[in-house]
C-alpha cells in the first residue's frame, strides 16, 4: 500500500537515471480528481461529445464538479482554418480559441463557459514537447512519443484538473480506437490511469451496432473487433456504449459482454433519439450515473438534495420537448447548407427557442448560389423567417444580399449573424440610400463604395496589426431600442465574435440618416456590432454569434425574439413588436441566457 501512495512521486521523476518520466503540476493531489475516458470504434460521428457531456451533466447534476476536455488528433494548433464541409463548425470559445463544435455541446449540456484548457490538438501537444526541447526541460535525454509526449498529455490532463478544481475530468478522444493519430492519446490514458492508482479512472467505449437492411437482424461483430483493438492498447473498458438506429438487443448486448470481460449491465444501450436532451435521461433510466459514481468511489461527495432540484428542473424542460402546439419554419441561407454540422450552434439556439415558446422549429435550407430577384420569392416561399449566418468568401454573398432585401421590404422576420450582419448593411446601402456600388473588401477588394472594409485604424485598436476580433467581446446598446428591449435593458452586454470586416465609419452617418439604427457598438470605438430596423416587425442583425452562448435552459434572446416574430407573422392580427414582450416575458421566468 505505501509502494501505491508513492508511486506517483516515482513516476514524477525528471532525471537521466530514472525511466520513470511523468511531469506533474506543484501541489497536485492524487486522488482528489477522477478521470473517465470515452473513446470511440467501429467509426466516427458516433456521439462521443453528446455521450461525454450527458454522462458529465448527470454527475454535474450530482454537486460535483465537473471539467470537460476534447483531444484532437489533427496537428492544426486550433480549428480555426477547418473547412466546415470536412469538420463541421468552428466553436468559438469566451477567451477566443478555436475549437471542435463538441465544445459547444459540453458548453450547453453543461451551462458552463469553457476556454483553451477544456481543448487540445496534437499540434498543440507536439509544438509545447518541441519548445521544451530547446529549452533544456529535458534534461538532455532523448525526445520520445513515449514519455515525453505522453507526459505532455498528462500534464494537459492534471493541470486542467486542478485549475478547474474538478471531482471528474472527463475526455474524450477524437476519431476512433484505430486511428494512428490517436495511439499516443491511448497510450498517455493507459498510463494516467495506472499511475492515478485503483479507483481513479474510467473507460468508455462507444461503439457502433450495425443493421444491414439485406439482413434483418443487429450484427455486433465490427463491434466486438473495435473494442478488441482497445484491448490490445492495454486497456479494459469499463462501460460500453452500443450507438444503433434502433435499441440493442440483449443478445447483441450478451456477445459483447462476454467478448469483452463487460458486465452485462454495463452494455447499455443508445439508439437515435430526436433530442439530444433526452439522452441524460436515457443514461440515468439504466443507472449510468451510479455506476460510474460506484466505479470511482465517490459516492460520499454526492448531494442528493441538489440533484433532485437540479433533475426536476431538467425534467420541467424535457416535459417542453414535442409538445408545441404549432410550428414555425425558419429558413437558413447560406453555402453550408448541404452540412447540417456547420450550423450545429444557430440549430440548437433555434431548438432552445422553440422550447421555451412551446413552438415547434422547423429549419429550411436555403442556398444562396444560384438566387436572383427572379426566383428569390419562391425560395422563401412558406417560410416566417430567415437567418443569414456567418460565413467567409465570395460564393453566395449576392444571394444572401437578395434573401435580406426580399425580408426588409415584405417584412419578413429577419436574424443576421457576423456576415449577415455585413450583408445587411451593403443591401440597405445599395437600396436605402442609393450606393448602387457598396459591397465589402472581401469580395470586391477594389470597389468604389466599401461600406464594409478592413480599417487600418481598426488593426491598430486590434494590436499588432491583426484583424481577427475572436472571442468574448463587451457591447455597448443604446437604450429604448430593440436590442436594448431584447437584452434585458442593459447598458452593456457580452457577446462572442469572428470576423474580421466591419463598417466603415464613413458610412455610418449616411446609413442612420436612411432609417438603419446601430443599436449596439464596441466601447469607446467606432466598431458596429448590432443594428436594426425599427419600422420592420424583427429585422436586427448582429457582428457577434450569439448561438454560442445559447443553452437549453436560457436561450439567445435575439433568437427567442426571431421565433417570436414567425410565429407573429402566421398571425397578422397581434401587434408587430409583441415579439419584444415575448421575450421580456421569458427573460423575467429567468430562461434566457447572458447572450
Amino acid at each position: 500500500m505505501r509502494k501505491d501512495k508513492n508511486l506517483l512521486a516515482s513516476v514524477s521523476d525528471i532525471s537521466t537515471e530514472s525511466e520513470f518520466f511523468s511531469p506533474v503540476p506543484k501541489g497536485y493531489k492524487r486522488g482528489k480528481a477522477k478521470y473517465v475516458f470515452v473513446m470511440g470504434t467501429v467509426m466516427s460521428g458516433l456521439g462521443k461529445g453528446i455521450f461525454s457531456s450527458c454522462l458529465a451533466k448527470l454527475m454535474q447534476d450530482k454537486g460535483l464538479k465537473v471539467a470537460p476536455i476534447k483531444l484532437e488528433g489533427y496537428l492544426n494548433i486550433d480549428s480555426g482554418t477547418l473547412n466546415p464541409f470536412r469538420h463541421g463548425e468552428v466553436f468559438v470559445l469566451d477567451d477566443g480559441m478555436e475549437c471542435d463544435m463538441d465544445l459547444g455541446t459540453y458548453e450547453r449540456m453543461l451551462d458552463q463557459d469553457l476556454s483553451k484548457a477544456n481543448f487540445a490538438t496534437s499540434g498543440q501537444i507536439f509544438s509545447s514537447v518541441l519548445n521544451k526541447e530547446r529549452h533544456g526541460d529535458y534534461l538532455g535525454r532523448d525526445v520520445q512519443m513515449i514519455p515525453h509526449v505522453t507526459g505532455e498529455v498528462k500534464l494537459k490532463l492534471r493541470e486542467l484538473a486542478m485549475q478547474s478544481k474538478a471531482d471528474i475530468v472527463f475526455i474524450e478522444i477524437g476519431g476512433t480506437v484505430g486511428d494512428l493519430e490517436n495511439a499516443y492519446y491511448i497510450e498517455a490514458m493507459r498510463e494516467l490511469a495506472y499511475e492515478e492508482g485503483p479507483d481513479s479512472s474510467c473507460f468508455v467505449a462507444l461503439t457502433y451496432i450495425l443493421e444491414p437492411k439485406t439482413l434483418g437482424e443487429q450484427k455486433s461483430k465490427a463491434a466486438q473487433l473495435g473494442i478488441k483493438q482497445l484491448m490490445q492498447c492495454g486497456i479494459q473498458p469499463d462501460i460500453i456504449a452500443c450507438r444503433a438506429a434502433t435499441a440493442a438487443t440483449d443478445k447483441v448486448r450478451q456477445k459483447i459482454s462476454v467478448y469483452s470481460n463487460v458486465p452485462f449491465e454495463r452494455v447499455i444501450s443508445l439508439p437515435d433519439t430526436a433530442s439530444i436532451y433526452m439522452i441524460p435521461a436515457m443514461l440515468r433510466e439504466v443507472g449510468l450515473d451510479f455506476e460510474v459514481a460506484r466505479l470511482l468511489r465517490i459516492e460520499d461527495r454526492i448531494n442528493l438534495r441538489h440533484e433532485r432540484k437540479a433533475w426536476a428542473q431538467w425534467c420541467d424542460f424535457m416535459d417542453k420537448i414535442g409538445a408545441a402546439e404549432r410550428d414555425v419554419t425558419i429558413g437558413i441561407t447560406g453555402k453550408y447548407t448541404s452540412v447540417r454540422d456547420s450550423y450545429a450552434s444557430i440549430i440548437n439556439a433555434l431548438e432552445h427557442a422553440g422550447i421555451a415558446l412551446g413552438c415547434d422549429v422547423k429549419i429550411k435550407w436555403i442556398d444562396t448560389t444560384d438566387l436572383t430577384d427572379e426566383n428569390v420569392s419562391e425560395a422563401l416561399e412558406n417560410v416566417d423567417g430567415i437567418i443569414v449566418p456567418g460565413g467567409f468568401g465570395t460564393r453566395g454573398a449576392e444571394g444572401k444580399i437578395t434573401c435580406i432585401k426580399y425580408a426588409r421590404e415584405n417584412n419578413l422576420p429577419y436574424l443576421g449573424l457576423c456576415f449577415g450582419f455585413q450583408m445587411a448593411v451593403i443591401e440597405f446601402a445599395r437600396n436605402v440610400c442609393g450606393l448602387k456600388n457598396a459591397n465589402s473588401t472581401e469580395i470586391e477588394p477594389k470597389c468604389s463604395e466599401p461600406v464594409i472594409d478592413i480599417l487600418p485604424e481598426q488593426k491598430k485598436i486590434e494590436g499588432l496589426g491583426g484583424n481577427m476580433r475572436l472571442g468574448g467581446r463587451d457591447i455597448e446598446i443604446k437604450a429604448k431600442t430593440m436590442a436594448w428591449e431584447l437584452l434585458g435593458r442593459k447598458e452593456t452586454v457580452r457577446m462572442r465574435f469572428r470576423h474580421r470586416y466591419e463598417v466603415d465609419p464613413r458610412y455610418i452617418e449616411q446609413l442612420e440618416k436612411a432609417g438603419l439604427v446601430f443599436s449596439g457598438k464596441a466601447p469607446d470605438q467606432p466598431i458596429m456590432q448590432i443594428l436594426e430596423l425599427p419600422s420592420h416587425p424583427y429585422f436586427c442583425g448582429t457582428q457577434a454569434h450569439p448561438c454560442l452562448t445559447s443553452r437549453p435552459l436560457r436561450p439567445s434572446p435575439m433568437f427567442v425574439g426571431l421565433v417570436a416574430a414567425a410565429m407573429q407573422k402566421q398571425n397578422p392580427q397581434e401587434k408587430s413588436r409583441d415579439c419584444v414582450k415575448t421575450v421580456q416575458k421569458v427573460c423575467s421566468a429567468g430562461l434566457v441566457t447572458k447572450c
